[in-house]
């Protein structure tokens, strides 16, 4: 029984690796998209988690510093395989664009590709998949004119004012509002979240972070060591970020360029070549890491901006169960949810539309790209490779 069990959980990892390695290799266009991507796959395929859950689980990584796509990704692999199912649904979602970058750096920093056909191409993709994931968001997450006007607030404030506090202020706002229309609600249907991590490992997570942040500045100060120098402050830029990707970079060159350890010039090249990879932006840490130190720099780099992300979803997801359940908090919930619908919208626009769609020509193609997903039911790599073909040839019409 118990080889059994080691058996069955051997094949659950090698699944989330395969999976994950997969969208690693076709999840273009920034966290939005990946959400869209992981709700395709691990949502409306492969029916991991139901659309309750993982609308709870993205509403808990929103609330949470780094990088939201991943740190969904890392949940969905505890869910489904415990601690190593995080651990290994992280590399495989990450590894390819960390490998890609590291190359890039250390051959390809002078070349410009972040504008060639097949960029902009991936770029068409990205709104396909992300139109998808909202239209089945809201079916399941707005049902009610409640939860619509929720969803209209948020789009409307986070169109307006654009900033990370911005989003966090209308989360908090969506939540106080759902538990105020919902406080009362009697529905008795309610998502299973399996989570196999103690509180104990889970405290142990949450101090571990906090005291990172505190005893490396320390450390580095007193060691005057290159590397440490470095973890601090990857750690410290992961740590420190709210709303993704894009929102860490000026966080880095502040750490970096004004120091001496990448040039601007460097900065702004590999900044193109991480828009032109799958995967989190996040993974820009390893150009940096290899620009400074090569391909061991890229991979400390790698390491010390993500342990943020681990630490802190292995730290709240247990209590984020025991909340969820409560019949108050649910109804915050159901807020705080439609109020992703209305942010998911709001980040459609911008930057995803605004930076993919810039003739009618890229209309009808990201509707030819819609219909092959939606209607026609293609496979994301499908859409991907001819995402990436089409945009070339778009560039001769």
């Amino acid at each position: 029984m118990k080889e059994k069990s080691s058996n069955m959980s051997l094949r659950s990892l090698l699944e989330i690796l395969l999976i994950s390695t997969r969208l690693g290799l076709t999840s273009f266009g920034g966290p939005v998209a990946h959400l869209g991507y992981f709700h395709n796959e691990y949502i409306q395929r492969r029916k991991w988690l139901d659309e309750k859950t993982y609308a709870d689980l993205v509403a808990l990584c929103q609330f949470l510093p780094g990088p939201a796509s991943s740190q969904v990704g890392i949940g969905i692999g505890v869910m489904r395989a415990g601690l190593l199912g995080g651990i290994v649904s992280f590399i495989g979602f990450t590894l390819p664009s960390v490998i890609a970058l590291i190359i890039f750096a250390l051959i390809l920093q002078g070349l410009d590709i972040a504008e060639s056909g097949w960029i902009h191409g991936l770029k068409i993709v990205a709104v396909a998949v992300v139109a998808h994931a909202i239209l089945g968001m809201a079916k399941n997450l707005t049902p009610d004119l409640k939860r619509k006007s929720i969803a209209l607030f948020a789009l409307v404030a986070t169109l307006l004012w654009q900033t990370t506090f911005i989003q966090i202020g209308v989360i908090l706002i969506a939540g106080l509002l759902g538990y105020l229309f919902y406080k009362q609600h009697n529905q008795t249907e309610d998502a299973i979240l399996r989570v196999p991590i103690s509180k104990r490992f889970a405290m142990f997570c949450l101090i571990l972070f906090f005291g990172l942040l505190i005893f490396l500045p320390i450390l580095r100060e007193a060691t005057q060591l290159n590397w440490i120098a470095m973890f601090d402050s990857f750690y410290r830029s992961g740590s420190l970020v709210f709303g993704g990707g894009h929102v860490v970079l000026p966080l880095l060159e502040r750490e970096f360029v004004p120091a001496g350890w990448v040039s601007e010039e460097s900065f702004l090249a590999g900044y193109g070549v991480a828009q032109a990879v799958p995967g989190p932006l996040f993974t820009f840490s390893a150009y940096l890491g290899a620009v400074m130190n090569g391909w061991q720099g890229g991979l400390l780099a790698t390491v010390a901006i993500f342990l943020p992300a681990f630490l802190l979803i292995y730290g709240t997801l247990p209590f984020w169960d025991s909340l969820r359940r409560n019949p108050k908090i649910k109804g915050a919930l159901m807020g705080v949810n439609a109020a992703v619908v209305g942010i998911l919208i709001s980040a459609f626009y911008h930057p995803i539309w605004t930076s993919s769609i810039l003739s009618s020509k890229d209309f009808a193609f990201a509707g030819i790209l819609f219909s092959m997903l939606v209607y026609w039911k293609f496979p994301p790599w499908v859409i991907v490779l001819t995402g990436a073909i089409g945009g070339y040839l778009l560039t001769f019409l």
